[in-house]
C-alpha cells in the first residue's frame, strides 16, 4: 500500500469513528485548524497522562505547572522572541502559493518549472493580540509560541514555594500557538498545538549526564507504549542546526506515511534563559546552594514533544490491516494505556429482555474501573469490526448461555482469541489484562 493512501486511509477512519474532525467544517472548515471527537478526545487525554505519569508521578525530582497563555510582552523581549521569531518566506508569482525559503525543494507547486519568486521577506511566527478595551501599542501582547518560558518565570516561585533541591524538574502540558505559514500533513503541523515539556534544572557540571539520561528515558517511553522500534530513531542536531543558547539537541523521530519527522526534542539549553530573565526582570535568579556553599545559574535539560504529533503516531503505528475470511479487517492496535475505549459490552440478541439487562448490568459494574461503552445497534460481526476499528481492547458478548451458566465470552482485539469467563471474576480477568 502506497504511504499517501495509508495516510488517506487514517485521514478518513478519523472522521468517520470520531477522532479527529476539520474544524468549522459547515462553514467549509478552517485550514489546518482541528477538532478533537468523542474517541480522539479520549485519546489525546490518555497521551498526556501517561507522559504526566511518566515524568511527574512516578519521580520525585519533578514537579508540575500550568502557566497562563498570555504573559508579559517583556516575557518575549527577554526570551527573544520579538525580535527573532519569524521565518523567511517567499511568494510564487505562478501558483501564488506561499513557501518558506529554506524549503523550496520540498514545495507542492503546481507547476515547478514556471516558479517566479518573491524576494524573501520576514513573517514573525507569534499571533498578536490586545489586553483590555483599547487596540493600541501599549496593549499590545502575544499568545505564547511555546511554554517554557511560562515555567522560566515561574522557577523562582516553585522554589520559594516547594522547598526542593537541585537538580528539579518543572513539568507543563499546554496550547502554544504559531502563525506557520505552510501547516500540513493533518494534525501535525498546525497554527494551534499543544506541547508536553519539561525544564529540568541542573548544575553545569551535570548537565551532560543529565541530557543523555532524559533522551534515554523519553526515547524509551514511546517503547513502553507500544510504538514500532523500527519506525523510532534519534537524530543528533549538528552544531550549524542548533539554537544559539543549546549546547546540545536530539530528536526524537516517527517514520510517517510522509516521511521521517520530529515527535520530539531534547536540548541542553544551558543557562541561557535564567540568566535572560533574571537581566531583564531585575530579579535574582540564580541558584543558591547552601550545602555547598555556591551560587550559580542551573543548566536546563528541555524534553519538548507535542501531544497532537505524538497522538498522530500513535495512530499512524497502531494502523493494522489484514484479510480474514475474505475480507479486509481494519483494527488499531493501541496499548491498553491508551486505548479510548477498554472494553465493550455486547448482548447477542437486544429483542431478548433478559440479555439486555445482563449486559447492561455487566457494563455498569465495569465501568466503575473500566472505560467501557456497551452497544446493541448491529450484528455481533459488524460490533466486533467497529470496535477493532477504534482500538477496544476486549469485546464481551452476553448470549443466550449467559443466562444459564453465568459465563460471557471476551474477544481479544488483536489475536480475535475468544475465551469463557465467568460474570463474578470478568473484572478481575479484564483488570488483569489491562
Amino acid at each position: 500500500m502506497e504511504n499517501k493512501e495509508v495516510m488517506e486511509k487514517i485521514v478518513s477512519l478519523c472522521k468517520r469513528r470520531g477522532f479527529i474532525f476539520q474544524s468549522s467544517e459547515i462553514y467549509g472548515g478552517l485550514a489546518s485548524a482541528w477538532d478533537y471527537g468523542p474517541l480522539g478526545v479520549e485519546l489525546k487525554r490518555n497521551v498526556k497522562e501517561a507522559w504526566w505519569k511518566s515524568v511527574v508521578h512516578t519521580r520525585e525530582d519533578v514537579v508540575g505547572l500550568d502557566a497562563s497563555i498570555l504573559m508579559s510582552p517583556k516575557v518575549w523581549d527577554a526570551s527573544g522572541h520579538t525580535e527573532n521569531f519569524h521565518d523567511d518566506k517567499v511568494d510564487c508569482r505562478y501558483c501564488k502559493k506561499r513557501f518558506r525559503s529554506d524549503q523550496l525543494e520540498e514545495r507542492d507547486c503546481k507547476t515547478r518549472e514556471k516558479c517566479d519568486f518573491t524576494e524573501a521577506r520576514a513573517f514573525n511566527l507569534m499571533f498578536k493580540t490586545h489586553l483590555g478595551p483599547v487596540e493600541d501599542e501599549k496593549a499590545v501582547t502575544y499568545l505564547r509560541p511555546e511554554t517554557a518560558q511560562g515555567i522560566f518565570v515561574n522557577f523562582k516561585n516553585v522554589l520559594d514555594s516547594t522547598h526542593r533541591k537541585l537538580p528539579l524538574g518543572i513539568a507543563q502540558i499546554g496550547k502554544s500557538f504559531r502563525n506557520e505559514i505552510t501547516p500540513g500533513n493533518f494534525t501535525f503541523r498546525t497554527r494551534e498545538f499543544e506541547q508536553m515539556e519539561i525544564e529540568y534544572f541542573t548544575h553545569p557540571d551535570q548537565a551532560e549526564a543529565c541530557h543523555q539520561q532524559w533522551i534515554d528515558e523519553r526515547f524509551q517511553w514511546y517503547l513502553d507504549l507500544g510504538m514500532t522500534k523500527d519506525r523510532l530513531r534519534l537524530r543528533k542536531h549538528p552544531d550549524d542546526e542548533l539554537a544559539h543558547y543549546a549546547k546540545g539537541c536530539s530528536d526524537i523521530e516517527y517514520e510517517f506515511p510522509f516521511g521521517w519527522s520530529e515527535l520530539e526534542g531534547i536540548a541542553n539549553r544551558t543557562d541561557f534563559d535564567l540568566k535572560q530573565h533574571a537581566q531583564f526582570s531585575g530579579e535574582k535568579l540564580q541558584y543558591h546552594d547552601q550545602v555547598a556553599g555556591e551560587k550559580y545559574f542551573p543548566f536546563v535539560i528541555e524534553p519538548s514533544g507535542g501531544v497532537d504529533r505524538a497522538t498522530l503516531a500513535f495512530l499512524v503505528d497502531a494502523y493494522h490491516e489484514e484479510e480474514v475470511e475474505g475480507r479486509s479487517r481494519v483494527s488499531l492496535r493501541l496499548s491498553p494505556k491508551l486505548a479510548p475505549i477498554k472494553v465493550a459490552v455486547l448482548p447477542l440478541l437486544k429483542k431478548n429482555v433478559d440479555l439486555v439487562e445482563l449486559a447492561r448490568r455487566i457494563k455498569k459494574d465495569l465501568q466503575k474501573d473500566i472505560v467501557c461503552v456497551y452497544d446493541d445497534t448491529a450484528a455481533i460481526g459488524k460490533l466486533y469490526r467497529r470496535q477493532d476499528e477504534v482500538g477496544t481492547c476486549f469485546c464481551v458478548t452476553v448470549d443466550v448461555d449467559s443466562l444459564e451458566d453465568g459465563q460471557v465470552t471476551v474477544r481479544e482485539r488483536d489475536s480475535m482469541k475468544q475465551e469463557r469467563i465467568s460474570v463474578e471474576g470478568l473484572k478481575e480477568y479484564l483488570m488483569s489484562k489491562l
